[in-house]
């Protein structure tokens, strides 16, 4: 892995869409915001917060909502519409009128939902790990090898999901990175600023309340119904970079994203001899990757 460069990386604080949020920044320039996902935290993006603002851009990594030290949120919420809206009032909080959105895994998720309700704040959409489309659904009704690898979703949709998670000072998380990404090891020091990340008060339970609004739409805000049913069918208009670990063990680099929903154009890249957490694993290889397409994608719609 890259050495962290964490003495030149800032941290602030904002508010969007109700919740105070934590963020780690490095550079200035044009925006370019960077969603994390689960079992992680905004430090996975360091090596890229790096490299996007040696290439001039102000490069923001939030923690998502209910991560420490961003706040849990009172009204409990964290379906995909509501962390749409997350991307979408950060990228209004931080002083921008557009920005390029980068999501790993829930904050994959996240982006596809911004790009869906406000495209126009979005100039280039680049997602790790999760697909866009119908693809991975279908697999987890049809497929038993992706309905194994995605046993801790079920897992955390239960009630024994928030002890399970926090048992052993989280010990699920080490399986998890072990089984997603084969033969990585992120370092002792990076797993223990990501455990104190899970160890604070409500976290746990956070992190299992976003597979909660999946999987229980009795969770989900009534108002937002219609919007919810149009993610991950509504197609996406700028141009579009979608990188997938060629040895992800949490997701099959199988299962594609639904290339006719990328209107505005999509490339993709299996980026060989990496797992679910790529961007950690071959930061170079994909660093590279999401400043070309960054340099040389058409011009947004």
């Amino acid at each position: 892995m890259a050495k962290m460069v964490a003495t030149t990386i800032g941290q602030g604080n904002v508010t969007a869409n109700g919740v105070r949020f934590a963020f780690l920044e490095q550079g200035s320039g044009p925006l370019a915001l960077c969603l994390h996902g689960f079992p992680d935290s905004a430090w996975s993006f360091a090596p890229l917060l790096a490299a996007l603002a040696d290439a001039g851009y102000r490069a923001v990594a939030p923690f998502m909502r209910g991560y420490a030290p961003t706040e849990i949120p009172y009204d409990e919420r964290y379906q995909t519409a509501v962390l749409g809206y997350d991307v979408i009032t950060l990228i209004e909080a931080l002083g921008a009128q557009d920005a390029v959105v980068i999501g790993h895994d829930w904050g994959a998720t996240a982006c596809y939902a911004a790009a869906v309700i406000a495209p126009e704040l979005i100039s280039r959409l680049v997602t790790l790990g999760v697909p866009y489309g119908p693809g991975l659904v279908m697999r987890l009704i049809t497929d038993p090898v992706q309905q194994r690898r995605s046993w801790y979703m079920y897992l955390l949709t239960g009630p024994l999901g928030e002890p399970a998670l926090a048992w052993n000072d989280f010990a699920l998380v080490d399986r998890l990175w072990a089984d997603w990404s084969p033969g990585f090891d992120p370092g002792a020091e990076y797993m223990q600023r990501l455990k104190e990340t899970f160890r604070q008060p409500g976290v746990a339970l956070a992190a299992a309340s976003y597979y909660k609004h999946v999987f229980l739409p009795a969770l989900q805000d009534v108002a937002l119904v219609d919007l919810q049913a149009r993610i991950g069918t509504t197609p996406i208009t700028m141009p579009s970079l979608y990188l997938h670990g060629a040895q992800d063990g949490c997701i099959g680099a199988d299962i594609e994203t639904e290339r006719s929903l990328f209107t505005g154009g999509l490339k993709t890249m299996i980026v060989p001899e990496a797992g679910h957490f790529l961007h950690l694993e071959k930061p170079e290889l994909v660093n590279a990757a999401i400043l070309q397409f960054l340099q040389h994608a058409g011009e947004k719609g």
